[in-house]
């Protein structure tokens, strides 16, 4: 199916995520924070069906990596997580390059349906 880079700062949700997607058939590769995650599009050549990032992280949140992900790598799809309503405001500023923002917590199936649908429309 897709590639998908995982980026939480949170190992457990990172897994769980990681696992769910797996379900549908996609590959997914983890990092735990912006930083890691923007070294791992660079190697990669941001050879990404799609990057999906929890907002709130240390070192270099969510949103630092959405702008400087799509700065390199314009045609990359992005999917933002966030528990905290003030983060969701933030995303608010970057709908001309996020795909969707879900709210946190989400169930695994809400996710997979979220990710696919977002999926299917960058290729649509």
């Amino acid at each position: 199916m897709s590639r998908i880079l995982v980026v939480d700062d949170e190992e457990p949700l990172r897994l769980l995520v990681a696992r769910g997607l797996a379900l549908d058939g996609h590959s997914c590769l983890m990092a735990s924070d912006g930083a890691e995650a923007l070294d791992i599009l660079e190697a990669e050549r941001g050879r990404f069906d799609l990057l999906l990032t929890d907002i709130r992280m240390p070192l270099m949140d969510g949103i630092a990596l959405a702008l400087a992900a799509k700065q390199q790598f314009p045609d990359l799809t992005i999917m933002l997580m966030t528990g905290y309503a003030e983060q969701r405001e933030r995303a608010k500023s970057l709908e001309s390059i996020v795909a969707e923002v879900m709210a946190k917590p989400f169930t695994i199936a809400d996710l997979r349906a979220t990710v696919m649908r977002v999926i299917e429309r960058s290729i649509g």
